[in-house]
């Protein structure tokens, strides 16, 4: 018996310290994915272990640990939002898949590079294109026409920043100017944008790729006294309308209205957004943090979630996941799903605005029950100063109403 014991516990002891091989090879690489007039969009990753990836966008830097194995495959889910990548593994390294987002009906092939480098480049750059720039894509398409402003800084030949727009900003971009050439590009688990063009000290002549389904011109002009003009009164609560009404289940299926007894006599932020939507993400950030710096039992925060997906139940599964991701502490409510976002649907849900301009929308509404203040859209992190001023304006209007409550 102690000669078993003493083999049991060498076996075991063994066992314990011995290395178990790792499934993918930790270091830093180039993913690639394939847009649109066989355009390359890349980005870089860093392999920490099987359980970690991080995907890093200028400033930002995404923790992917959504990470599964199948045989020779693997699949990476970055947090939130329902698109993945599928790829194989040969060697230790991921190699050949596709970038799926199911209810988007998208799916761009993918592989990777053994490079640290975002972009390759063999000559330095010629000029610098650090500033704002006044900019409009799809010029020549009045349908599609529409204005940005391009914030930019570059230190060497890296360059970041990202373009804003009356709807929104598309977050952290990240490139290099090589000669009298700028290249831009991002992945986020959404976003698979890359922006390409011709540079001279004032100008930008060039095309934006979004995945294998899209393309755009835009030119700019740099103008660092540009602000993008952005009607701020632009949604409003109609005359015939006394009040914003929800009602709708959360994630639970309870279900939750503006009439319960929680959101009476209080200050109530309601933000109409969507699990898929990049600025949604940012905005809800902004609100998790917000309540933390800010604890208030006479603030309530509610989210009205616009679903892209087809089925209820994937639609409770992205909300369960952005409330488990980002610790939403708030009611996160299905108002709507299998409309494709459309906003002519949201005002069906919403009959009481007179527009819906973008996703996400916040309303601020008062004791009475009274919206004092609509923001149309969200400018996020990336914008700097944009962001900085939302943040001040915000904390101005909802402070002074929380005096107003005895």
């Amino acid at each position: 018996m102690r000669y078993f014991l003493l083999i049991f516990s060498l076996v075991f002891i063994f066992s314990c310290n011995k290395e178990v091989a790792s499934k993918i090879e930790a270091g830093t690489f180039r993913g690639v994915l394939k847009a649109i007039d066989n355009q390359n969009i890349p980005f870089v990753f860093k392999v920490i272990n099987d359980t970690l990836i991080h995907i890093k966008n200028g400033e930002e830097t995404i923790e992917v640990t959504n990470i599964s194995y199948k045989e020779d495959s693997i699949r990476m889910q970055t947090p939130v939002f329902e698109g993945y990548i599928k790829a194989k593994i040969i060697d230790k390294k991921i190699e050949n898949g596709n970038f799926i987002n199911p209810s988007f009906n998208r799916i761009v092939p993918f592989t990777t590079i053994n490079s640290d480098e975002r972009f390759d480049t063999k000559n330095k750059p010629t000029l610098n294109i650090t500033g704002k720039w006044e900019t409009v894509f799809s010029k020549q398409n009045d349908k599609n026409k529409y204005l940005a402003s391009g914030i930019f800084k570059q230190e060497g030949k890296i360059a970041t920043g990202t373009f804003i727009t009356k709807t929104g900003d598309y977050r952290y971009l990240e490139g290099v100017v090589e000669g009298d050439s700028l290249k831009l590009s991002v992945y986020d688990g959404i976003h698979v944008f890359l922006f390409k063009a011709k540079a001279t000290d004032s100008t930008l002549n060039g095309m934006f790729y979004s995945g294998n389904h899209w393309k755009e011109p835009f030119e700019a002009k740099l103008n660092n006294d540009y602000e993008l003009e952005i009607d701020e009164n632009i949604t409003f609560i109609k005359e015939d309308y006394n009040e914003f009404y929800f009602s709708f289940p959360d994630h639970k299926g309870r279900l939750v209205e503006s009439t319960d007894a929680e959101f009476n006599n209080k200050v109530v932020i309601a933000q109409i957004m969507g699990s898929w939507c990049p600025n949604s993400l940012d905005e809800t950030k902004f609100l998790v943090n917000y309540l933390k710096e800010n604890p208030n039992d006479k603030i309530k925060v509610v989210s009205l979630d616009i679903e892209i997906a087809k089925s209820r139940e994937t639609s409770i599964n992205n909300i369960s996941r952005l409330i488990e991701e980002v610790e939403i502490p708030y009611p996160v409510l299905l108002a709507q799903f299998g409309r494709g976002g459309s906003k002519k649907a949201v005002l069906e849900k919403f009959p009481m605005l007179n527009k819906f301009n973008a996703y996400p929308t916040l309303l601020i509404i008062d004791k009475n029950k009274k919206v004092i203040k609509i923001y149309p859209s969200f400018n996020g992190p990336a914008t700097g100063k944009k962001f900085t001023n939302f943040k001040e304006d915000f904390n101005k209007v909802v402070n002074q109403l929380v005096s107003e409550i005895e």
